[in-house]
């Protein structure tokens, strides 16, 4: 066979999809995303754009002079930038240690950053407000303070220059450090000259994605913020549900995609035209040797642990202080004997039963269509797999608040599905699918086509050699898919706070309402209903570890 044929007249050929198939996985999908995520969002830009069914710059001139609003849009600006510089100054180090040095746990350590990352926003704010918050453990109440949303961002995104700067700077040869050093350049000149340039494509990509989510942080600037420290997402939210403003709004919404949409074309951008090729995956690791890199690694990781263990730690413990004093556990019994702090705003555990009930849905909705986008990834051919993979990517970049609102302002045709209960594991998933489809397409394409073929030699009907070859195959990596969805959705609260129904609260929803309420008693329970969904978080991504670990092993 010609080599130069495109790989999908083979891929299709052999492939249990086939042609009419590969219709069927790419289209499923597309309709999905269409209708519950393209539509809304192209009803905010059209209802931001337009006054009284004519396109209009009305709206958008005066959310553009209003005071109030442009200091928001400013501070959203600031806050991002000045949290992506501390986010990539703080967690360097740790990057440097794993890198390049070989310690006791390291493996149990490199898990550990991600657990920050993964936690739900309102948990994050919840254990800031435990350490820096009213009563908090530092004796000094920060909130509303630009210095503890930066501090919490630091938190939340040090996973993400730990792991994608620590990951790139294994690939670069330590021989070529070790050259400049022979040759008499200092260790901070050889960094400078040598190190730094190689590290500044990741640095600058691994950044974006800092800025991103710190530019759209919702559940954080929500809790530890105020009136004059608040951000885009949270004004889109309260110009919502407390001034039913659904013009301003939407024009926030608008205004708040171009910028995503910009940070994320920059992105993309400086990934491709800065690519460096190595010539291995990976560099060898040593222990540290001399009392100086002894003394270096291990401030390192002790300012790691310092920094993402001590808001976590001062959770759990708060968790168990009574509201009258005293340790004990009357903070999760409050969850269930309390009427008079539950009844009024949400009872905590039917919060718990219903965001189980929605994360299973969504787990079974996010892997039928991230599967079968992950299929049409695999099988497509690579002009329509790149624009394919580019539309399944999009809600990840998009705003949680601006899929909440683009529901209610669009979801009323051909049915009104504003008030069903459905809306919630939908949205929930909208923000799933990316990681389903980002675990599973490289299993799927993992499958050598000679296994299908000598089981089809041997008798074997395409659907027996689905089950018995290609499910077992990707069995761990729909595992892996299938924790990340349940545990994306058992934190989701930017979509949810719209779309929700004061009869059906989950878990973030109920943290906030109890976060609202005044009094010891209803702090006490909201932090010990963030310690619930922490462990239910930190469960799941222990699941994705050690299947996702032992699946690369046995690779």
């Amino acid at each position: 066979m010609d080599p130069r044929v495109d790989r999908n007249s083979t891929l299709l050929t052999n492939s249990p999809v086939g042609r009419i198939g590969l219709v069927v996985v790419i289209g499923v999908p597309s309709l999905f995303l269409l209708y519950f995520f393209a539509y809304p969002v192209a009803s905010i830009t059209i209802r931001g754009l337009t006054t009284d069914g004519s396109f209009s710059l009305a709206v958008v001139g005066d959310v553009m002079t209003d005071p109030v609003l442009l200091a928001a849009a400013r501070f959203t600006v600031i806050q991002a930038l000045i949290s992506t510089i501390v986010t990539v100054v703080v967690a360097f180090p740790a990057a440097w240690a794993f890198a390049r040095f070989d310690f006791p746990a390291k493996r149990a350590l490199r898990a550990a950053t991600l657990v920050p990352f993964v936690l739900p926003t309102l948990v994050v704010g919840s254990a800031f407000l435990t350490m820096a918050g009213p009563n908090g453990a530092i004796g000094t109440d920060l909130t509303g303070t630009l210095f503890l949303i930066v501090v919490a961002h630091a938190f939340y995104n040090y996973a993400i220059v730990v792991r994608g700067v620590g990951a790139y700077w294994e690939r670069i040869d330590p021989r070529t450090e070790d050259a400049a050093r022979t040759l008499g350049a200092s260790a901070f000149t050889t960094f400078r000259t040598i190190t730094l340039p190689l590290l500044a494509p990741v640095i600058a990509s691994t950044s974006a994605l800092v800025f991103l989510f710190s530019f759209t942080s919702f559940g954080v600037v929500l809790l530890l913020g105020d009136l004059k420290h608040t951000t885009i997402e949270v004004e889109i939210w309260r110009q919502t549900t407390a001034f039913l403003r659904l013009d301003v709004a939407s024009t926030l919404a608008v205004l708040q995609l171009i910028g995503v949409g910009v940070i994320l074309a920059g992105y993309g951008w400086f990934q491709r035209t800065t690519a460096v090729q190595f010539e291995h995956a990976t560099a060898p690791t040593r222990r540290p040797r001399k009392g100086k890199e002894r003394i270096a690694v291990t401030l390192a990781l002790t300012s790691m642990l310092v920094i993402l263990g001590t808001p976590l730690l001062l959770l759990v413990i708060r968790s168990f202080t009574n509201p009258a004093g005293g340790a004990g556990i009357a903070n999760y019994q409050n969850l269930i004997r309390l009427p008079e702090i539950t009844a009024a705003f949400v009872n905590p555990v039917d919060a718990i039963r219903n965001s189980f009930t929605v994360a299973f849905m969504t787990l079974a909705i996010a892997l039928v269509i991230g599967g079968l986008a992950a299929a049409a990834l695999t099988y497509a051919s690579r002009r329509v797999a790149r624009g394919f993979d580019l539309f399944v990517m999009l809600p990840l970049g998009t705003s949680a608040v601006t899929i909440g609102f683009g529901f209610l302002v669009a979801l009323s045709w051909p049915i009104d599905l504003r008030t069903s209960l459905i809306l919630i594991p939908i949205a929930h998933t909208l923000v799933a699918i990316p990681f389903v489809v980002r675990t599973t397409t490289p299993a799927l394409g993992s499958i050598r086509h000679n296994l299908r073929e000598a089981a089809a030699v041997l008798g074997a009907s395409p659907w027996r050699t689905w089950w018995t070859i290609d499910l077992k195959i990707i069995t761990p990596a729909i595992i892996v898919a299938a924790a990340f969805a349940f545990a994306i959705s058992m934190g989701e609260f930017g979509a949810t706070s719209f779309i929700t129904r004061p009869s059906f609260p989950t878990i973030p929803i109920a943290i906030f309402k109890l976060l609202s309420k005044p009094g010891a008693a209803p702090f006490g329970a909201a932090i010990a209903l963030s310690v619930i969904l922490m462990v239910i978080t930190g469960v799941s991504m222990f699941v994705i570890d050690t299947i996702g670990t032992r699946t690369s092993n046995e690779l």
